[in-house]
Formats: C-alpha cells, sequence, structure tokens
C-alpha cells in the first residue's frame, strides 16, 4: 500500500478524518494493483467514502433459500432419523444385542467407497454418494430381509415408493432427483460405481458378523454363506478374502 500517495496516513484517525472530508469526493484516488499476469497494465479504482459502499447482508446474494425450502429439509432429515434408530433385521432375528443400525451400515459402506484405492473408470465421489442413500428408503419401510419373505420385485416397489415420498418431503428439485438417480442406478446394478457399492454391501455384512462373531463368541454362518461367490469386483473379493481368512484363522485358534 506504500505506492497510495494521497490515501496514505501515520494513523486510522487521520484516514477517517480524509475519507470523510467532502472536499475530497469526487476525487480519483490512485494506486498501483498487482500486475497482471497476462497484459501488465496498471489498474486504478476510485476511492469511496464509507457511505458509498455497498451494504452487505450476512447470507450472500447468491443463496436464497426460502423458509420453505429450509422447512422442507428439515423434515427430510427429521425423517431420515428413524435409520440411525432402526436396527438391521438380520441381526436383531439372530438375538444379537445392541445391533447397528441401517445408518451404521451406509456410514460404514461410505468410508470404504472413500478409502478404496482409484480404480479405472469408477468415480469415488458417486460410490460414497451411493452407499449413502442405497437404504435410505428404509427410513420408511424398514430393514425387508430374505426372511421376509417379500418378493424382490415387491420389495422394490415398497422402496421406491418410499424414495418417492421422502423426495416430495424434499421439496422435489435437483438434490431429490440426485438422489432417485444413485438409489436407482444402484437397484439396477447399472454402473461399475453400483457394481463396486454392491460389492461393499456385502463386505460390510461379513466384517460386522465377523466382529459380533469375536465380540459375542457366536458362529454367524449364514452370513458369510449368503454371499459366497457374489462379489463382483476385485476389490470386493479380495477385502471379503481378507475377512474370511481373519475368521478362519481365529475359529482355528479356538478349536486348538
Amino acid at each position: 500500500m506504500a505506492a497510495v500517495k494521497p490515501c496514505s496516513s501515520s494513523s486510522p484517525h487521520t484516514l477517517y478524518r480524509y475519507l470523510t472530508n467532502p472536499q475530497r469526493i469526487h476525487r480519483p484516488c490512485l494506486f498501483k494493483l498487482p500486475f497482471n499476469s497476462r497484459d501488465r497494465k496498471l489498474r486504478s479504482v476510485r476511492c469511496q467514502t464509507p457511505e458509498s459502499e455497498p451494504k452487505r447482508s450476512a447470507v450472500s446474494s447468491d443463496v436464497t433459500e426460502t423458509t420453505s425450502s429450509c422447512s422442507s429439509c428439515i423434515d427430510f432429515l427429521t425423517l431420515c432419523h428413524s435409520l440411525k434408530t432402526t436396527k438391521r433385521k438380520g441381526w436383531v432375528n439372530h438375538d444379537i444385542k445392541g445391533p447397528e443400525s441401517i445408518a451404521d451400515h451406509m456410514y460404514r459402506m461410505a468410508i470404504m467407497a472413500l478409502i478404496v484405492g482409484d480404480l479405472p473408470g469408477i468415480n469415488r465421489e458417486r460410490c460414497i454418494k451411493i452407499a449413502l442413500v442405497h437404504d435410505i428408503a428404509e427410513a420408511i419401510v424398514g430393514d425387508i430381509t430374505p426372511s421376509d419373505g417379500v418378493p424382490k420385485v415387491e420389495k422394490t416397489k415398497l422402496e421406491q415408493a418410499a424414495l418417492n415420498e421422502m423426495c416430495n418431503i424434499l421439496g422435489g428439485g435437483m438434490r431429490a432427483a440426485e438422489i432417485q438417480e444413485l438409489w436407482r442406478e444402484y437397484e439396477d446394478n447399472a454402473s461399475l460405481e453400483a457394481n463396486l457399492v454392491k460389492d461393499f454391501d456385502k463386505v460390510e455384512m461379513i466384517l460386522q458378523a465377523l466382529e459380533y462373531e469375536t465380540e459375542h463368541d457366536r458362529v454367524l454362518d449364514e452370513f458369510f454363506l449368503s454371499t459366497a461367490g457374489k462379489f463382483q469386483t476385485d476389490i470386493g473379493k479380495s477385502w471379503a478374502a481378507e475377512i474370511i481368512a481373519r475368521r478362519n484363522s481365529r475359529l482355528a485358534k479356538k478349536l486348538n
């Protein structure tokens, strides 16, 4: 700021008196800005009085969120609360004490998508998003498992209707459309990202099963048998193999 001739001062009070002096209004105050890397020209600006500076709102003018949209977001989030409190039925059916919730399951899947190495043709950020929404309809319909005897087609219809209701509560728009798209992509196994997240769904389940076996001294063969041979990706297969190897090692130690 050493290049500011008329505006330089020894104290803030002196500068304020200069800026508020009526005799200097409309007098240009030129100073040097850093050189532009393209044209290397000097720029000039006109000093403004404090009164002429535009008032800035606490909220950016670019953000025009209405009360109704804010209300819709909170209503949607409140509905999602049940994802945190609804326990995964597979563990409940096996009398696991303090079983994980739907949200617990989805969160660790999202972490898997976050830490997985870069893979050709795979958008990791999209994987994270898919993981976070793939079971979101269970906020309304709950965790429907094979033991419930609900046909796959009927389960999908129930979850689609629930998702439509949730997106209506959210107020529609771009974010609701994105949630619908991500959910459908996963449901149809329609992309490389969906393939990987489908594998994460199974990997997370057998990892949780191993943890419950260790914690509760149980044998939960059902979860390992139901996923055997169903992994689609190399990552899914290798992570599952590591979990199974650790399980086999633990079981072997118990026998000895």
